[in-house]
């Protein structure tokens, strides 16, 4: 009798799936599982273990360099959601940001979407830097799948490592994607089987370990199922992503969308992104907005609602469980936020990112030419303008200090907090930046410093020099390649992250500019002992004036200078690089005397040796305590603080 009156119910369940079907076309594009828990008295729903069938949402993470963005130009183009042969070889159209573009690096987490067989697929592209790795953490909630980039002569990297091993955290299903299958010292079967390694080293589940692996040369849009056998477009792609899992849709429950992201438009204001994880959400229709489990729940209503469509948004009036939108008419909403059901509020757990490592004090720029170019100079505009990074920004922190016109803020590295002063830079603005400190911390009562994980590739003639540099700096040597057919090692090393600054140039000088050298974030551990501070000192300014050619001549056998002839300089700036420990005062605003009086021979010639070129980067790690960067709109300097001070 249980067995017939179960499946009587069983039948009148099918029977009632039909006709809700009938009635609402708009769910007809879900398929319909229907499981044991259905019959549960408790909210039975038809719509709980439903899968968007005309959805894919994926997240494409890799190592710097790795080709991320280069793929989805490439997919966009084959999938005709751009013309095609409109993005040249050189040009990268998901880099749309001016840093982004010079740098060559993506910085910002960006959606895409297109449409493959009548499937939708919603494209996310990460940064590759560990310095940005807030932008990756937040960004892989939103989607189910993962194509984790390997170079195909490369292999996996330092910050392989650091993505695979988020997304596998999260039990999405990766789609391995060996790029760049035309470089003639492609090693896939090696690349392949180093991959494999890198998934049980970090644990990955007997599921995750069975990837698929598709082959690519992206910027020829080319890729196949083996590397022997590349087709001549990107098709092979686009089925690998349809065996990615289907976004789990929720259509009956309450509203859940979880901010991700934010975006900023001229006309509309503030804009919101986020993946709707349960219900429905409609256009000028009032629902709640809630900071986390046990806040309160705000009354608001969505005035616009987007999806993606290529590289752009496209107006709709409802979305549903599964799709990832974007919204505004919110004002006060940050990233984490969740968007609710009114009277069911249900609100997710904030988003949760690693803490920062390093952090360096900014305020108003007290120089002597402070205030001469920039049009943002008071500390209110700084801190307004940090707040306002903050609503964007989740891996960084402000914190006041004892002195009222300077801040301390932390963040994931060194190329984090200079890429925002660069930003701020570009706005107007002047700033005074400190030298940079690692954040210790105290774990089981033992003194702990952040360490980085550094990678690089450079001849083999000089790779001792990088050896010794890296061992002054408290390093230890993880592995070391054998050489190459091209002469190249790989060094990979363990060094304390107070110890990386001024590496980089000083191995691009030791290798005559033919190393490749990258790093990420390996975890706090055991402090590592004091090392050798600079070892030369510094050139200073002896007065405020003009820099001549006549003193730069005469002092410039001193060391190697910063100022060239025409720059204004003012006392105790850093003007040069001592070839000697301890700094010295030197005067470059000295004029030749001029007198009636005519020589028997020539004059002597004004030999002038080229400046050191100034990033802001080289500024940032040059200095150490007691000394400042001075940053305007069109200038950078160092100087040194008043022994008043």
């Amino acid at each position: 009798f249980q067995v017939n009156l179960r499946g009587m119910l069983t039948v009148a369940l099918l029977l009632a799936t039909r006709s809700c079907q009938a009635v609402m076309p708009a769910v007809s594009r879900y398929s319909v599982r229907v499981r044991p828990a259905l019959l549960s008295p408790t909210r039975s729903s038809l719509f709980m273990s439903e899968e968007r069938t005309d959805i894919r949402n994926i997240a494409i993470v890799a190592h710097v360099d790795h080709g991320k963005t280069t793929l989805v130009d490439a997919m966009l183009e084959s999938a005709a959601a751009i013309g095609s042969g409109s993005i040249g070889k050189d040009d990268r159209l998901m880099d749309s940001n001016d840093q982004e573009r010079e740098r060559g690096i993506t910085i910002l987490a960006k959606n895409a979407a297109l449409s493959y067989n009548g499937v939708k697929v919603n494209i996310v592209d990460t940064p590759g830097h560990a310095d940005f790795g807030g932008e990756v953490e937040r960004v892989l909630g939103m989607v189910d799948g993962v194509l984790l980039l390997v170079d195909a002569a490369e292999g996996p990297k330092p910050q392989t490592r650091f993505v695979l091993k988020k997304a596998l955290g999260m039990g999405h299903k990766i789609l391995v994607v060996v790029n760049k299958i035309d470089k003639p010292a492609a090693r896939p079967d090696y690349v392949i089987d180093k991959t494999f390694d890198l998934f049980c080293e970090l644990g990955a589940s007997d599921e995750q370990t069975d990837f698929p692996v598709v082959y690519t040369s992206a910027i020829n849009r080319i890729a196949g199922l083996d590397y022997d056998e590349i087709g001549e477009d990107m098709s092979a792609v686009f089925e690998q992503i349809m065996s990615l899992p289907k976004p789990k849709a929720d259509m009956s429950g309450p509203l859940q969308l979880q901010i991700s992201n934010i975006a900023a438009d001229n006309f509309i204001g503030r804009l919101g992104i986020g993946r709707i994880k349960s219900g429905s959400i409609k256009k000028n229709t009032p629902i709640g907005l809630c900071a986390g489990p046990g806040e309160p729940v705000k009354q608001a209503k969505v005035a616009e609602l987007f999806n993606f469509d290529a590289m752009g948004r496209a107006a709709i009036e409802e979305a549903y469980a599964g799709e990832i939108v974007v919204f505004s008419g919110l004002q006060n909403f940050n990233i984490g936020d969740t968007l609710v059901d009114p009277d069911t509020p249900m609100p997710l757990d904030p988003i949760e990112v690693e803490q920062p490592t390093m952090s360096i004090t900014m305020g108003v720029n007290k120089s002597p030419f402070g205030g001469r170019v920039g049009k943002l100079l008071t500390s209110r505009n700084i801190r307004d303008r940090l707040a306002k990074e903050l609503e964007v920004n989740v891996a960084l922190r402000v914190e006041d200090t004892e002195d009222g016109d300077t801040v301390l803020v932390s963040g994931r590295g060194l190329l984090h907090l200079t890429v925002l002063i660069e930003t701020m830079r570009r706005e107007g603005f002047e700033l005074m930046v400190g030298p940079p400190q690692v954040i210790e911390q105290t774990i089981d009562g033992a003194r702990c410093e952040p360490f980085e994980t550094v990678d690089i590739e450079l001849p083999d003639e000089y790779s001792g020099a990088a050896i010794n540099l890296l061992n002054e700096r408290k390093g230890s040597m993880l592995e070391m390649s054998a050489v190459s057919a091209e002469g190249n090692v790989n060094l990979m090393y363990e060094v304390p992250a107070r110890g990386m600054a001024g590496v980089k140039s000083k191995i691009l000088s030791a290798t005559r500019g033919l190393a490749v050298m990258s790093s990420t974030f390996a975890g706090y551990k055991p402090f590592a002992g004091e090392f050798g501070a600079r070892e030369r000192g510094n050139l200073l300014s002896h007065e405020a004036g003009t820099a001549t050619p006549f003193s730069i001549m005469k002092v410039q056998d001193r060391g190697a200078l910063f100022s060239k002839p025409g720059d204004e300089v003012y006392e105790d700036q850093i003007i040069g690089v001592n070839s000697k420990q301890g700094d010295l005062k030197v005067n470059i605003c000295r004029a030749k005397q001029l007198t009636n009086m005519r020589s028997a021979g020539a004059d002597d010639k004004t030999n002038v040796i080229p400046a050191m070129q100034l990033t802001l980067e080289d500024a940032v790690e040059y200095v150490t305590v007691g000394e400042y960067v001075e940053i305007t709109p069109n200038a950078i300097r160092m100087g040194k603080y008043s022994k008043s001070r």
